[in-house]
């Protein structure tokens, strides 16, 4: 447990800036901070303002060793602790994360441009959750009795893997990041993540507080770029398991990464989820539904997000309507304010990355881009990386802008008219993550439900991540389940058989 001196406040810090600053140039490492074995750093910059607000330290293969080493050290005391005492010291570090709820909420908001009343303080209420949920299902960690022979007690067992290699990315790092390590502590393995380089903060303080409570060892946190600090961290030969949320591209790399070593892998790597409307829904819950789901206060920077939205003919007009007249409502602002709805993008290339795909749109031809909401006025702001969100119309099923996840406040929404034929076109896609259907006829809603290509589908709602129920893709949206008592059992133990001849 931490007992040693720390640079960082004790109570809960308010003042987000300082917090950053004594974060600043720092890995948490066998239960301390520590700087990079190099002195490098990069820096942390927060998008609303584009002024550098800390420094991150910039681990490579030295830095990843020496956490993978000391957390190999720790997992095998770790594993001997009584799964439900392992459980019960999460349980705390979630009681822990509570009283730090607003001060984790603020610093996210500080470095990832997210608007604390709409989006960063929801993050860090869930986080707390996450770790309340798992924190409780360390007397789940149960094996069977097999009948095999009168003679012979069989029966199985659940062990840990070990060190697990955790990479989160920077839209939603203290969930994504308590996904991955809460199920792993309880199981009794220990972890090493490795945050995004764009959000190394909030994670970093999270790992500080827990480590109060955890043995040291247990819960470690590098930072760095992919090629240099995240490569090694999958490759090294003591990481014996390794979860990842991303991008296709880079999970197709770490995946074959894994497999030289023939360790398992989680994958999350993103979605373009379909929301398919019809005529007979609730209107209004439909549209304020929309907003939910397109994660507009995110600037659509979800891989949920509701980036394909089909409408019903009939009421096609009127959706689009209401949708651009509800969007427009939203306050964009600074993030730290409480008037402020939408905050920014999160760093220049995504930034560059999402106005590609709107100018695309916009040159299509007989595509109609509707602007939405307002730029901030605050002079302050006049560098932050904030973007209107846009509802396009008039594109066809062949855009990019249909096909691509843009990552981006950018919805299409088309009209049907036959369900067969929309369900065609939401599988028509290489992802699937998750979607949601909107209607009164349950006996349609469930049975498109059933033939969706999707991991996560919902009727009526289009809620964010929840414990308890298990998430995760088909198709190139990913492999394995997250946030589940099965993610647990299946993705951060291994069965062992055990038989007793007692001839």
């Amino acid at each position: 447990m931490l007992d040693t001196p720390h640079p960082t406040p004790v109570a809960p810090c308010l003042d987000q800036q300082k917090l950053a600053t004594a974060l600043s140039g720092l890995h948490f490492i066998g239960g301390r901070y520590v700087p990079a074995i190099s002195g490098q750093s990069f820096a942390v910059v927060n998008p609303a303002t584009g002024i550098e607000v800390a420094r991150a330290a910039e681990g490579d293969a030295q830095d990843v060793d020496a956490a993978v080493r000391d957390a190999a050290r720790a997992q095998k005391e770790w594993a001997k602790v009584p799964a439900r005492k392992r459980g019960a010291l999460v349980h705390q570090c979630a009681a822990l994360l509570k009283e730090h709820q607003e001060e984790l909420a603020r610093l996210i908001a500080l470095e990832t441009g997210k608007a604390l009343r709409t989006e960063s303080r929801v993050e860090a209420g869930v986080v707390a959750d996450v770790f309340e949920f798992f924190g409780g299902l360390g007397s789940e960690l149960k094996g069977e009795s097999v009948p095999f022979a009168p003679n012979v007690l069989s029966v199985t067992v659940r062990e840990p893997l070990g060190v697990v290699g955790a990479i989160i990315p920077w839209n939603v790092p203290m969930l994504l990041m308590a996904l991955k390590v809460a199920p792993a502590l309880v199981a009794g393995n220990t972890v090493v993540v490795k945050s995004a380089e764009e959000a190394p903060l909030a994670v970093l303080r999270i790992c500080e507080l827990m480590n109060r409570i955890l043995p040291a060892g247990c819960f470690n946190m590098v930072s760095g770029m992919g090629p240099e600090c995240g490569a090694p961290l999958v490759e090294h030969p003591l990481v014996r398991k390794v979860t990842f949320t991303g991008s296709v591209e880079t999970g197709k790399i770490v995946a074959k990464a894994a497999s030289q070593k023939l360790v398992p892998v989680t994958l999350e790597l993103g979605g373009k989820s379909p929301m398919i409307v019809f005529q007979d829904c609730d209107f209004a819950k439909t549209v304020s539904g929309a907003l939910t789901s397109m994660r507009f206060t995110r600037q659509g920077q979800s891989c949920t997000a509701a980036s394909r939205i089909y409408v019903e003919r009939p009421i096609f007009d009127a959706f689009v309507a209401e949708m651009k007249k509800a969007v427009d409502g939203m306050v964009m602002g600074d993030p730290l304010d409480e008037k402020t709805d939408i905050g920014t993008i999160i760093s220049q290339g995504q930034f560059e990355k999402v106005q590609a795909y709107i100018a695309e749109g916009k040159a299509t031809a007989g595509a109609t881009a509707h602007e939405c909401s307002a730029m901030p006025s605050d002079p302050a702001l006049k560098k932050g990386l904030f973007l209107r969100p846009v509802i396009f119309t008039g594109l066809d099923g062949s855009s990019r802008l249909v096909k691509e996840e843009i990552f981006g406040p950018v919805t299409v929404i088309q009209a049907f008219d036959d369900p067969e034929a929309v369900l065609a076109e939401a599988n028509d896609s290489d992802y699937g993550l998750a979607a949601s259907l909107w209607t009164n006829n349950l006996k349609v809603g469930l049975d498109l439900a059933h033939r969706l290509e999707a991991g996560l589908v919902q009727i009526n709602q289009n809620l964010v991540v929840q414990a308890n129920l298990s998430y995760g893709g088909v198709k190139s949206s990913g492999l394995g389940k997250e946030a589940s008592l099965e993610a647990m059992l299946e993705h951060f133990t291994h069965k062992k058989t055990i038989m007793v001849n007692m001839g």
